[in-house]
């Protein structure tokens, strides 16, 4: 449950609460709220414990530079701890930092590791049961790990085909493909979370978490069939912030170590995650010939250069060109 907000006193008097209460006043994801408070956090200890308001500028670039030049951090792990503390002092302490001066790090970014599609369906084949489905839209849907875990019964819509990702990263809404030929194992994934609900309410459960104060706007949402996970954890458990005995989602960490295991099983020798299939579902559609327009929404970018990166990794022999090698 650790994609759950921690709950924060009704009136925070310490720092740290009161900069959690400020993203989630801006409606922040949660897992954006973890990761700048992990990033304040060290920025705070490397200067021992100074508190932010008695710094500025001087002590953001010597962090910075000390992130890039002894800890060799990549481009976009600097980035995100850049945006934290731009985000600490522009929007909650309300004070311009001015032009920073710190050092950049000179890790090149990488390209993104890619199954072919063959690759893709042994690795999906090697795994079963929900973790298999879930693998398999990941592949045939573009979904991130989280994303496709958190899917609720109304985020898919057989009669359009598609899928609505409305718990996104950035909370950022979008529609994506719904593969033909996971309409029928996702019906009856549906089906069979349901008739578990369905349990739950006869023993007097059922309740789900619901995002935001979704729960006091909507009270009988909770137990309504439309907001219950298509993945559900097989056991209630405990909600250690609400104190609610719940039915949440299967965890991230079951499928990765499903995936991991299967990998394991199989002679691909790539370094490969489960993000590994959300790259080669927008791979795989650039060498059929989609726009890369039209990748970027189905993938849910903001910016067009996100995506452009899927041209390298395709690379010019997707395009018909040959080593001179090979020539006859």
């Amino acid at each position: 449950m650790d994609d759950i907000p921690i709950p924060l006193p009704a009136q925070p008097a310490r720092f740290m609460d009161r900069f959690r209460a400020h993203m989630r006043a801006k409606r922040l994801a949660y897992r954006t709220e973890k990761t700048y408070c992990l990033w304040v956090l060290d920025f705070i200890r490397f200067h021992k414990r100074r508190h932010p308001e008695t710094m500025g500028a001087a002590e953001v670039d010597a962090w910075l530079s000390y992130l890039a030049n002894q800890r060799h951090v990549a481009i976009n792990t600097q980035k995100t701890a850049l945006n934290a503390v731009v985000y600490l002092y522009r929007q909650f302490l309300e004070r311009d930092l001015g032009e920073l001066q710190f050092n950049k790090t000179n890790k090149g970014r990488r390209l993104p590791v890619v199954f072919s599609h063959e690759e893709a369906m042994q690795v999906i084949d090697a795994m079963n049961g929900v973790h298999q489905l879930v693998a398999s839209l990941m592949y045939g849907s573009g979904l991130r790990v989280m994303e496709a875990v958190r899917l609720r019964v109304q985020d898919v819509d057989f009669s359009e085909q598609c899928l609505f990702i409305r718990e996104a990263k950035g909370e950022k809404w979008r529609r994506t493909l719904l593969p033909h030929a996971l309409l029928a194992p996702l019906r009856a994934q549906i089906d069979m979370a349901l008739a578990l609900h369905k349990r739950d309410l006869l023993d007097g459960y059922g309740a789900v978490y619901l995002p935001g104060a979704l729960d006091k706007k909507y009270p009988k949402a909770a137990t309504s069939s439309q907001w219950q996970y298509i993945f559900p954890a097989p056991n209630r458990a405990m909600d250690p912030r609400s104190q609610v005995m719940r039915r949440h989602h299967v965890g991230e960490q079951q499928v990765r170590r499903a995936m991991a295991a299967a990998m394991s099983r199989l002679d691909i020798r790539k370094k490969a995650s489960c993000h590994t299939f959300r790259h080669s579902f927008a791979t795989n559609l650039l060498k059929a010939g989609t726009d890369i327009r039209s990748i970027q929404e189905l993938m849910g970018h903001t910016d067009v250069n996100t995506t452009m990166i899927y041209t390298h990794v395709v690379g010019a022999h997707a395009r018909g060109v040959a080593s001179p090698l090979d020539r006859s």
